[in-house]
């Protein structure tokens, strides 16, 4: 079977695809179809892949797939498929693990040389059109690997035979399962501790990235150990996070990364999933340290969200690309002069708060940023930098703007519609969780017989889902649930669930894999134990089980995480990276928390304090007094009373006395030390609460 000699790119539902639909390229979408294509062809598949926001990714479009001369070698030689890595991760670990086996570093664009069956035996990252940066020319790279296949074949399949088992074995292997204990964080989290940039923030060195799960277990350290420095890490990385260039200042979110240690000068891509987690780890820091800086960067990047991000439907777009008009960052970056005609006077007030720098080898206009110093100064002066940047705003909107990524990803959604509902409920913002809650429901209802796709643009959506997405959309489910109070949202997260077990689960009952059993164009079908800049899908699993056994009280189902998470731990001995979210995850399952609340339906008392004190390991269960319905069960069956406020904090099955104080339950909820009483005593059973 051959496809016509075209490209085939324009009835694709990801934007970065249709992007490539004018290339003089023949590109197929990755497909069983363009699979049989090769095999038909007896050709290697040329495998490219990226994303919409990539900047090198359009560096090589534009320099060699919109190129007639090199488009003609491709069509030529190869079956050409084109990937977006955000709809098909699957497809992006498994290659990237491949180049990452060669010895090579991986990054994106991705480009991959594979046997007609999709074994890869060979590839790179960015090859330009000429021999430049040190690298040969990528119409070198294409002959050179045509010259192979047509003279070694045998040998490229003995290779590829290899890699493909070496791969497999790495992302979908099986090992015994491992003792979960305490030690697996304490360990983990004087390690991470120990790369830190203890001046600056993050991990030591450039580039610079916020490295979420690294930064979580840092901060399941604080809260459950008491390590101050562990915590003062996480505290530190995000001032000097939040006031560098990394940050956009005038218009709120995060970029992906900064090119250099200072958080300085960003690649001006804007993802979903780092905003998502943003936000939740400002929350945590303000419930923490009470900085007005953590609620105002909060604010600024819902607002951004909710202005720049949001698609129809009430749902959310994935990703900023960095370049606008062709020149990376010029959407973002101001000149001095520009500043000053925007704001005339007031431009002397605005550089009292804000830095305007040049550094070395960066080419474009100025980046916007603060000093520490004046960070704390534009906390303190807020209300005078609200109009000003309001006026920035307009005139950078009338900008070009750069490229939006519309299509909606299920399982980054579900991440941004958690870190909405948590900082709703934190910060009093019923606004913020109405729109998780929409974003939610029309997500929900693009199911197709229960279950979910991995991504929609428009009316076109992508089926089925990866296991990420039913546990993302769980944990999504389960905040909103704890932010309304509606009980529909903890059967939504069992049918969730149940989707995952049907389509994801192994033959053993020991894990999941991240594609469903009906996926019938992947190699190899791999487990997702790889964090990237989000946790592995199986630590979101791993939670999102955890989480649902204690808000249900279901013990069948705590065994299961129990189960997945000691199989996880086992596999993630055996990773030389990309464990960190397991090991959190293990952690939580370790030692669950959960707090069940009787207050009042209108004059709430114990409610608040439990909003203002996030904590990431707890579940929050609110019932009005009076309430006969939908009565959480407590550890070992027992109904809570409800004719009168009470708060119980329980870790596993064992719960501390019942508080009644708002000032007692706030002391209870900030004291670490007080969830180690709730674990060690045992003498203290459910039956003797009063």
């Amino acid at each position: 079977m051959t496809l016509p000699a075209q490209n085939l790119l324009a009835d694709e539902a990801s934007p970065y695809l249709q992007q490539h639909s004018g290339n003089p390229v023949h590109w197929r979408g990755w497909s069983p179809a363009s699979l049989q294509e090769a095999q038909a062809l007896d050709r290697p598949i040329l495998l490219s892949v990226g994303y919409a926001a990539c900047h090198w990714c359009h560096v090589m479009a534009h320099e060699s797939f919109e190129n007639d001369d090199v488009a003609a070698v491709m069509n030529r030689l190869f079956v050409n498929i084109k990937v977006d890595r955000e709809e098909r991760p699957d497809i992006d670990q498994i290659y990237m693990a491949a180049l990452s086996s060669m010895g090579e570093q991986g990054g994106w664009p991705l480009t991959m040389f594979l046997t007609p069956d999709g074994k890869p035996f060979w590839g790179g990252t960015y090859f330009p059109r000429e021999p430049r940066y040190g690298r040969p020319g990528f119409i070198q790279v294409m002959e050179a690997v045509d010259k192979a296949w047509r003279e070694k074949r045998a040998s490229l399949h003995q290779s590829a035979d290899g890699l493909t088992s070496h791969v497999e074995a790495r992302l979908s292997g099986t090992h015994s399962k491992a003792l979960l204990d305490r030690d697996m964080l304490s360990d983990l989290a004087g390690r991470v501790s120990g790369m830190i940039d203890h001046d600056r923030g993050g991990l030591s060195g450039a580039p610079k990235f916020p490295n979420a799960p690294f930064m979580q277990t840092l901060w399941l350290s604080w809260l459950r150990d008491g390590n101050a420095a562990h915590r003062d890490d996480v505290l530190v990385s995000l001032e000097h996070m939040l006031s560098g260039g990394i940050c956009d200042h005038i218009g709120g979110g995060l970029s992906r990364y900064s090119t250099d240690a200072e958080w300085l000068v960003p690649h001006f891509e804007k993802m979903l999933y780092d905003n998502a987690q943003l936000i939740r780890f400002c929350n945590w820091a303000l419930a923490a340290t009470g900085n007005d800086l953590f609620r105002i960067r909060i604010e600024d990047t819902v607002d951004w969200l909710l202005r720049e991000m949001r698609v129809d439907g009430g749902a959310f777009a994935a990703s900023l690309d960095a370049d606008s008009d062709g020149e990376e960052g010029l959407f973002y970056t101001w000149s001095r002069q520009e500043i000053e005609s925007a704001l005339g006077d007031d431009s002397a007030l605005f550089f009292n708060y804000f830095t305007l720098s040049s550094p070395p080898g960066w080419e474009g206009k100025p980046v916007v940023h603060q000093t520490i110093s004046q960070q704390a100064l534009g906390v303190a002066d807020r209300q005078q930098l609200i109009p000003l940047k309001a006026r920035l705003l307009a005139v950078r909107e009338e900008r070009v703007r750069p490229g939006l990524d519309a299509k909606t990803l299920t399982d980054w959604n579900g991440l941004m519609i958690a870190a909405l509902a948590e900082a709703g409920r934190s910060l009093a913002r019923p606004d913020w969780i109405e729109a998780a809650a929409k974003a939610f429901a029309h997500i929900s209802a693009a199911s197709r017989d229960g279950r979910l796709p991995h991504s929609m643009l428009g009316a076109r959506k992508l089926f089925p889902a990866l296991s990420s997405d039913y546990a993302a959309m769980t944990n999504a489910a389960i905040s909103l649930f704890e932010a309304t109070g509606d009980w529909t949202y903890v059967d939504q997260a069992g049918r969730f669930l149940e989707q995952l077990d049907h389509w994801h689960a192994d033959a053993e009952g020991t894990g999941y894999y991240l594609t469903a059993s009906d996926s019938t164009d992947v190699p190899i079908r791999i487990r997702g134990d790889v964090d990237e800049a989000i946790p592995s899908a199986t630590s979101q699993i791993i939670e999102a089980q955890v989480r649902l056994a204690s808000v249900t009280g279901n013990l069948d189902l705590q065994e299961k995480a129990w189960k997945t998470a000691e199989h996880a731990a086992g596999r993630a001995a055996h990773q030389a990276y990309g464990q960190t979210g397991i090991v959190n995850a293990c952690a939580l399952a370790i030692e669950p928390l959960k707090l069940v609340i009787v207050d009042g339906p209108e004059d709430q008392k114990l409610v608040p304090v439990a909003n203002r004190n996030p904590d990431p390991r707890r579940v929050d269960i609110v019932v009005p007094i009076g309430t006969a319905a939908n009565r959480p069960l407590l550890p070992g069956g027992i109904l809570p009373p409800t004719n009168r406020r009470g708060a119980w904090l329980c870790t596993g099955q064992v719960c501390l006395p019942v508080v009644t104080n708002p000032d007692e339950l706030e002391g209870l909820l900030r004291s670490s030390s007080s969830y180690g009483g709730a674990r060690s005593d045992a003498t203290q059973t459910i039956g003797s609460m009063p």
